[in-house]
């Protein structure tokens, strides 16, 4: 009965500090700008450069350049891309921007340079972008015949892809989303709170002066849409994960994790897979880990599953996107990662 309490604590732990310091400055941003996407870039311009019938090597690269400079983690990035996938972008782009944003981030990589040194940094980019590339062309095929509903609220002339008012808002939202990891790398996570609102204040104030009023509720709504959607699985995935963790011992862990066979690699990346890190969070993680043994392939092969992945990642792409690709996305990418790992630790 002790250890049941201690198992029900430690997902309340868990839980308790992902609310505390995640869903302020970075799921409320991350859900006004999945809603933002779905209402004021024009369906039209998602199809033609990013949806399904675009150029796969095109769409591919735009979404997998353009991710390195999101900063955020498996759970938040969820309401972007899924924002992205309900314009009208194809499920590739969709599960690309998903996995390279949290795997591979510029602020990441950064971050995991200082620590590790450069030649995992290159490791960690070219693999990322590898895995990206293969689970783009995967999705793709596995669900090329799937009819989907695009959301629209766009009447009028849909010859641009954004209005230039609506294109600064955007840039406002995502800004108060990337500052607080960007401007704020040490101190008290209370910095990370005002350089949020510094910048959702700007926001609020320049969509309540330029946007037209129509276009906010739609924004509002499409927003409230992905949070009702999200968030519940999201807190219960993070309450389990908190239990995961305190039911795997640490000597465990070390023991396994040794070398760079192909069961080592596989055990890292299941770790990875199941456990939640939070952006920048895995590179001490895994140097501690380092410290005590473990080997480079599987340090790269938790470097791009933990932050890629996470077990609440799973529930709520099952959610979002459907079971279905969730069922071929997880086990592609940890197939991937394994893979990735081994060929790392072995030959290079």
């Amino acid at each position: 009965m002790l250890y049941v309490k201690e198992l029900f604590f430690a997902g309340i732990l868990a839980l308790k500090e992902y609310i505390i310091e995640h869903v302020i400055t970075c799921l409320v941003p991350a859900f006004l700008l999945a809603g933002a996407m779905v209402t004021f870039i024009k369906k039209e311009a998602i199809l033609k450069y990013l949806g399904e019938k675009a150029n796969k090597l095109k769409s591919f690269s735009i979404a997998s350049i353009s991710s390195f400079f999101i900063a955020a983690c498996s759970c938040t990035i969820i309401p972007v891309a899924s924002g992205l996938y309900y314009s009208g972008a194809g499920i590739g782009v969709a599960f690309i921007v998903l996995w390279v944003a949290p795997a591979a981030n510029v602020l990441s990589l950064i971050y995991t340079g200082s620590i590790l040194g450069g030649k995992i940094i290159l490791a960690r980019v070219i693999s990322a972008v590898l895995m990206a590339f293969i689970v783009g062309y995967v999705m793709s095929f596995v669900f090329r015949n799937e009819k989907r509903e695009i959301h629209n609220y766009q009447t009028e002339d849909e010859t641009k892809i954004i209005d230039m008012k609506d294109l600064i808002l955007l840039i406002l939202i995502l800004i108060s989303l990337l500052s607080p990891n960007y401007l704020i790398r040490k101190g008290a996570y209370l910095y990370k709170v005002y350089v949020w609102l510094a910048f959702t204040v700007v926001m609020v104030i320049y969509a309540a002066v330029f946007v037209d009023r129509e276009k906010i509720k739609a924004w509002l709504k499409e927003s409230w849409w992905f949070v009702k959607l999200i968030l519940p699985l999201l807190l219960a995935g993070v309450f389990v994960v908190g239990v995961i963790g305190k039911l795997i011992p640490q000597e465990w862990v070390q023991k396994w994790l040794g070398g760079n066979g192909l069961f080592a690699n596989f055990l890292a990346t299941i770790i990875g897979s199941v456990s939640y890190f939070a952006t920048m969070t895995e590179a001490p993680f895994v140097h501690t880990l380092m410290k005590m043994g473990m080997g480079k392939g599987p340090a790269l092969a938790l470097l791009l599953t933990g932050p890629g992945l996470s077990l609440p990642n799973w529930i709520v792409i099952a959610r979002v996107f459907g079971f279905k690709k969730a069922l071929v996305y997880v086990p592609v990418m940890i197939t991937l990662g394994t893979l990735v790992g081994f060929v790392f630790g072995n030959f290079f």
